[in-house]
This record gives structure tokens, C-alpha cells and sequence, in this order.
């Protein structure tokens, strides 16, 4: 019997109709008004009826996983946003000051720094000046379940938990994303890597064996990368570093154990990410045309690539359209986890999704670690309101539904596990594909969806987030607050 895994549950909150408790509030105190008025100024209650039954609508009525009221605001602000200019990026060959904003959107505040990992080497670290926020980036590969024991993917589940919880006793980590970027590779890497390690030297017999086997591989392969990024806000360091360079210095301390007790969740840690890898990253994203160029750039000379700043990472042009997001010479879509899978899966429910195709497909998870001191307050609060909805669903319809009695039972199992030791993770998950040829982003699209409900997860396009969705699934600590669908884990 295969194992399966579940228990993660969709925060809500104690109002009705899926409003925040506040809302519920204004909205009640809305009928109490109108009741009022209806007793006694009958003429006001005409006036008041329609107002309030527009307000009610707005509130309750859903549209793409948001109320409908959300929904208007967010083609507002987008609309206002076009007219403005805002969606569309144009670079220039003019910088005008050192510290002057070089990637887009919400990417802008965004600089990169160069620090010594304490090993000889260097590692990147994305700074974002407007929050204060930096983040460091893991190269890691994971192994594989399909040929592992049962017992050993357990103990890699359990032990992955256990990493994430660790973060409730760290208040300086933010939020912690995961991301497997797979691309189409047309078999370059793959002659160059070879030739690159063969010893000139070597017998003729052993170099034509294996220019044999790399002319008889198959002309298309994949390039698979899986990284973890782990953003840090100095300012609630123990040690209050005084200056950036005292707080790199502490990052590169917590580095260390959080890449030593990596290895005990099913992967393995390749290294951190050099600047120079970042700025490949960035610029591959935003044009994969460049990718071949970059990718022998950093096998033959690595210092070829600007590290001072995002120089050579900056993309040309980018403009962002209400269902996709067309940059140099890309043409991408982004999509958001609407819903967490309902029933209990296997530990390969993501395969699907992370298989690589012939467009270049990012997937990121998402996890915001919830204090260790708040999240009994937290889980008490939950159970505390699906117990109220379960209450209230049986005195107004004399019945309780299965997903309310569902939803109870998770909300009271995430109490008990926590009483036991568990920790408490706030979890997303972000998508994005990435074509060169438009006429291949339907296709593109329809594949990504079709893989998600295979996985059993329910994506929602970003409608007019698409650039904030796409910068959310680069390395560079991205996490915008009105987009994460907030899961508890």
C-alpha cells in the first residue's frame, strides 16, 4: 500500500461567506442599519436597499478564487497602471547614477552582492533595498523516490518537515522557496561538458568510445535545476550587525548549518550560488535565447559576467499584459495555487507537474515558517473558527457538510501535531512557462494546466500580476504578500 501525506488546511477566517472577520462585522452592522430604517423611515430603507445589496454582492460573490469586489479592484489598478506606463519596461544604455533601479517591476529595489562564503569561494546574495531583506541561494539535487525505499522517502518527508519547523525558531528567516527550473536542451551542453573532461591524452580507442556514445544520445535532453533560496531580514539578528558587511557574515554562518541538516531531507547540496550564476539565472529568465551563450560563459569564463550589478542580467524590454508577460525573447504565463489538493497524496503528486517538456517550466513552493511562540495561538484560533462554522451550519440548515466536517477534522489534527512537537509552515506555490515562439504559448499553457490537475492542485492565473507572479519564481526573494494563498501545513 503506498504511503500517502495530507493534514494541510486553507486558513480561514471566523466571518461568513469566506469574509475576513472585520468585513463580517461591517457587513452585519450594514443589515442592522438597514433593518432600522426599514421600521422607521421606510423611504430611507428604498435608498439604503439597492446600496446594500450592491456592497453585498461585491463581498460575497466569487470570482477566480477572490470576492468580486477584489477582482474589480485589481482590473482597476491594472487599467490605471497601463495608462500610466507602468506594465511596460524599456532599458537604456544611459544609467544616470550607481544606485539607479536595473531590473523591473517589483524586481527594482533589488541589488546583488558579492560575499565571501568562509571557504575560498564566493556566494550571491540578492539585497533588496526598499525592504532590507537578503537572500541566499542552495544549489541542490534531489534524490530520486521512485528507486528509494519506502521507509528511506518516510524518513525524507519527516525530515524535510523538521528543517522547515527549525525555522520557527528563527525569526530573522522570512520565508523559504523552492524552485525546479526545467528547460529544453538541444544537446550542446551535453558535447561540450564531455569534451571538456576528456584527457587529451587518454587512448584513441577510449576518446572515439566516447565520442560514439555522445553522438548517439539523443539530440534533445532536459536541463534540470533545483534550488533552494532562503531570504533573511538582518534586523532581527541577535547580533544586530551594524552594516551589510557584518550581516552577510551572519548569513553565511546560518548557511552553513542550514545546508548541513539539508542533506538529511532527500537532497543534496551542490553548493551556493555564485553571482555569476544569479546573473545567468535572471537573464536566461527573461531571455532564453541567451541561454547557450550563458551557459558556456560560465563553463570557460565565469568572469566574463558582470558581478557588480545586474549588467548583464537587465532585460532590453518587458511588458506586462493582464494574462501573460512578453520580455526580450520571451513570452511567459504565470499561474498561482489556488487550492491545496483535498485528498491525501503520494509522495510523487508533483511529478507531473516538475516533468520536464519542451518549454521552459518554472515551480516554485513557497514557505513562510510561522513563530514557534504564535502558532499555538494560531491553531487554536483556526480550530476556534471551524468549529464556529460547523456550529452555525447546523442551527441555521440543520446540517453540517462534509467538507466543514472535513475542514474541522484538519484544523484539530494541525492542534494536536502541533502540541507534539510540530511546527507550523504557511505554504504557496507559484508556475510559470516560458516559450521563444508565441504561437507555441496556447499549447505551452494548456500542458502546465493539464499537468496541475493531474498533481491535483488547482492553479489560478495571475490576471494582472503576471510580471509579479514571474519574478516571484527567480532566486531572488520574491514574496508578494497579496499573492500568497495562504495553506497551513
Amino acid at each position: 500500500m503506498a504511503r500517502t501525506y495530507g493534514g494541510w488546511r486553507r486558513r480561514r477566517s471566523i466571518g461568513l461567506f469566506g469574509l475576513s472577520f472585520n468585513a463580517t462585522l461591517g457587513l452585519l452592522a450594514g443589515l442592522i442599519v438597514l433593518m432600522f430604517s426599514g421600521l422607521y423611515a421606510p423611504a430611507l430603507f428604498l435608498y439604503l436597499l439597492p446600496v446594500m445589496a450592491a456592497v453585498f454582492a461585491l463581498a460575497a460573490v466569487p470570482v477566480q478564487g477572490e470576492s468580486l469586489l477584489s477582482f474589480l479592484l485589481t482590473r482597476l489598478r491594472w487599467w490605471w497602471a497601463s495608462v500610466l506606463g507602468h506594465t511596460r519596461y524599456r532599458a537604456g544604455v544611459l544609467v544616470e547614477h550607481p544606485r539607479a533601479f536595473q531590473l523591473p517591476g517589483i524586481l527594482a529595489p533589488i541589488t546583488l552582492l558579492s560575499c565571501e562564503d568562509g571557504r575560498g569561494g564566493r556566494f550571491g546574495i540578492a539585497w533588496n533595498r526598499r525592504l532590507g531583506h537578503m537572500t541566499a541561494t542552495v544549489l541542490v539535487s534531489s534524490n530520486s523516490v521512485w528507486l528509494a525505499e519506502p521507509g528511506d522517502v518516510d524518513g525524507w518527508v519527516a525530515n524535510w518537515h523538521s528543517w522547515l519547523a527549525s525555522f520557527g525558531h528563527m525569526p530573522w528567516v522570512q520565508w523559504i522557496t523552492v524552485t525546479v527550473e526545467s528547460r529544453p536542451d538541444p544537446g550542446a551542453a551535453l558535447r561540450e561538458g564531455v569534451a571538456s573532461q576528456v584527457d587529451p591524452f587518454s587512448p584513441e580507442a577510449a576518446r572515439k568510445i566516447v565520442s560514439d556514445l555522445v553522438e548517439q544520445a539523443p539530440a534533445i535532453s532536459a536541463q534540470i535545476e533545483t534550488r533552494v533560496s532562503i531570504t533573511f531580514d538582518p534586523r532581527k539578528f541577535p547580533a544586530n550587525p551594524k552594516d551589510r558587511l557584518e550581516a552577510a557574515a551572519e548569513i553565511s554562518n546560518y548557511l552553513n548549518t542550514i545546508e548541513s541538516s539539508l542533506g538529511s531531507a532527500g537532497v543534496t547540496v551542490l553548493g551556493r550560488a555564485t553571482p555569476q550564476q544569479l546573473v545567468a539565472m535572471v537573464r536566461t529568465a527573461y531571455d532564453p535565447a541567451a541561454l547557450n551563450e550563458f551557459n558556456t560563459l560560465l563553463r570557460t569564463n565565469p568572469a566574463g559576467i558582470e558581478t557588480g550589478d545586474w549588467t548583464d542580467a537587465t532585460p532590453v524590454e518587458a511588458e506586462t499584459f493582464h494574462d501573460r508577460y512578453v520580455h526580450d525573447s520571451g513570452h511567459s504565463v504565470a499561474w498561482i495555487w489556488q487550492e491545496a489538493p483535498r485528498t491525501h497524496v503520494t509522495s510523487t503528486v508533483l511529478a507531473e507537474l516538475l516533468a520536464p517538456t519542451r518549454y521552459t517550466k518554472r515551480t516554485t513552493l513557497l514557505f513562510r515558517p510561522w513563530p514557534a511562540a504564535a502558532a499555538a495561538r494560531a491553531l487554536e484560533s483556526q480550530n476556534s473558527a471551524a468549529q464556529y462554522k460547523s456550529e452555525l451550519s447546523w442551527r441555521v440548515r440543520r446540517r453540517v457538510s462534509a467538507r466543514d466536517n472535513q475542514d474541522l477534522a484538519y484544523a484539530r489534527q494541525a492542534a494536536r501535531e502541533e502540541t507534539r512537537g510540530a511546527g507550523l509552515v504557511q505554504m504557496s506555490l507559484y508556475a510559470s512557462v516560458t516559450v521563444e515562439d508565441p504561437e507555441q504559448l496556447k499549447r505551452a499553457v494548456a500542458h502546465t494546466e493539464s499537468a496541475a490537475e493531474t498533481s491535483k492542485i488547482r492553479l489560478r492565473r495571475a490576471w494582472g500580476s503576471q510580471d509579479v507572479a514571474f519574478a516571484t519564481t527567480l532566486p531572488l526573494g520574491v514574496c508578494p504578500p497579496f499573492l500568497v494563498q495562504r495553506g497551513m501545513g
